[in-house]
């Protein structure tokens, strides 16, 4: 009976519905912000940057029928089907929905307490072209899993959830909320009950020991389920042997490097070293080789570690500080004006650059990357625009537009196992698609520029859901 449970779990878990779901299904609160609702829609005369790390291809068009897209092409040969609601994009640039690989329902913010944000988060992913999430650790798991059916049946607006378990952690972790491990026969116990209650992910956190982890990922894998981490105890080729999916969060939490580390042991003041790491030593080299040769990919999460910098970034979306809760918008000013005014508060600017040169060597390398925005920190790195903010970071890291996109979206589904259902503007897949005014292949900031989000075909109006928000990100 177990077994079935899980595979029921499983199967709903991916969030991925038979059929559309039409405007008379969805609630009144969801139904407010679809604006482009037919059985047939044709988006005319648009770019197409498709995800796949294809040139963006101009004046195309793109039929959507049912929650499907059908037909990929030259606007001048395309065949629009009669009775087709047509909506021509000239102008504008169509991308595949986004794939956040870490982002929470939760939110922290300087001078704030940790919550989650079950009604804020999941409307500013959506807003911001954010269509599948990975939760990557729950604080309060329960509440992210009603949040996830209430989207799938339609009651309120987000993107398709994968859950995440609690954060598994050893002892002495940094959160009271976090399962502490302390045996191999825990961490399996742990694992089987919240695979049974629908998780398909499990995060490890920096305390965790090897033997917790080896048997909370081998019982993750009995049961089909998969594991990252945050890690700190363990390092990348420790986390290579135990048998790891993915990894957060690239460099900083690589404590393999530290020459002080102990085994099973997170030690202090790792991170300022790695200013003086070299991205062309035999360690590094081997740390790729070992996370390729395993198919282990590496979530990137620059946003959270450019705000930590001071005067990052050098212009703050202003949206972002509208979306804010009052309070929320003080401390994290207060914060940044601080780190301002004594740079040692936070991370220096070289720091960040050593960060996301490790990123780009590891993808340069053929390491599979993915991308979230990890929601927490200091505030500054809100959910949905700061997955925004990642394509712009990759471009500075030194990743081309086309391949930014690729990591923000094709990467993610396959990390996921779901890129044969979505991921990229191909024909067959779900119509999970974004418009954005403008040419994000040339000037990045265009990104921002969101209208259209499409979700299972409905079309959702960006500024809208942004409206909806507006000052209470931190409250509710």
């Amino acid at each position: 009976m177990r077994h079935i449970v899980i595979a029921a779990g499983l199967i709903a878990s991916l969030g991925l519905p038979a059929a559309a779901q039409s405007r008379k299904d969805l609630s009144l609160d969801v139904r407010q912000y679809i604006t482009v609702d037919a059985p047939v829609v044709a988006l005319t005369h648009v770019r197409v940057m498709d995800g796949t790390g294809a040139a963006p291809v101009d004046d195309q068009t793109i039929v959507i029928e049912g929650n499907l897209i059908t037909s990929v092409g030259p606007a001048g040969s395309a065949k629009v089907p009669a009775g087709a609601k047509v909506i021509d994009l000239t102008g504008h640039t169509v991308i595949p929905g986004l794939v956040g690989m870490h982002d929470h329902i939760h939110y922290s913010a300087a001078g704030w307490r940790n919550i989650n944000l079950s009604y804020s988060s999941p409307r500013l992913y959506l807003a911001s072209g954010v269509t599948t999430i990975r939760t990557a650790g729950s604080l309060v798991p329960y509440e992210d899993m009603n949040v996830k059916h209430s989207i799938d049946r339609g009651e309120s607006p987000g993107p398709r959830m994968h859950l995440s378990g609690p954060y598994i952690s050893g002892p002495h972790s940094p959160l009271p909320v976090m399962a502490e491990l302390d045996s191999p026969e825990e961490a399996r116990r742990v694992v089987r009950y919240w695979a049974e209650e629908g998780a398909t992910w499990f995060k490890a956190y920096t305390t965790i020991r090897r033997a917790e982890m080896k048997a909370a990922i081998d019982e993750a894998h009995r049961l089909g389920l998969k594991v990252t981490g945050h890690l700190c105890s363990i390092g990348y080729r420790e986390a290579v042997e135990l048998g790891f999916d993915n990894l957060e969060h690239g460099l900083f939490v690589n404590t393999e490097y530290d020459p002080d580390k102990k085994p099973d042991l997170c030690p202090t003041g790792s991170v300022p070293k790695l200013i003086d790491l070299d991205l062309n030593s035999a360690p590094v080299k081997a740390t790729f080789q070992a996370l390729i040769e395993h198919h282990i990919a590496m979530t990137s999460t620059l946003p959270v570690l450019e705000a930590l910098v001071p005067n990052r970034p050098p212009e703050l979306d202003p949206r972002m500080l509208e979306a804010m809760y009052p309070a929320v918008k003080e401390g994290y000013l207060k914060a940044r004006d601080l780190m301002a005014k004594n740079p040692n508060a936070g991370l220096s600017e070289g720091l960040l650059k050593k960060a996301m040169a490790y990123e780009f060597a590891f993808y340069k390398a053929g390491g599979m990357l993915a991308a979230g925005v990890d929601n927490t920190g200091n505030g500054g790195a809100l959910a949905g625009l700061g997955d925004q903010r990642n394509f712009e970071l990759f471009i500075e890291m030194g990743l081309t537009p086309v391949q930014a996109l690729q990591v923000m979206s094709a990467n993610g589904a396959k990390v996921l196992g779901v890129y044969d259902k979505l991921g990229s503007v191909t024909s067959g897949k779900l119509a999970d698609l974004v418009v954005i005014k403008g040419n994000p292949a040339v000037t990045p900031r265009d990104i921002r520029n969101v209208t259209l989000v499409f979700k299972d075909g409905l079309g959702y109006d960006s500024a809208k859901l942004l409206a909806s928000v507006k000052g209470i990100v931190g409250l509710r």
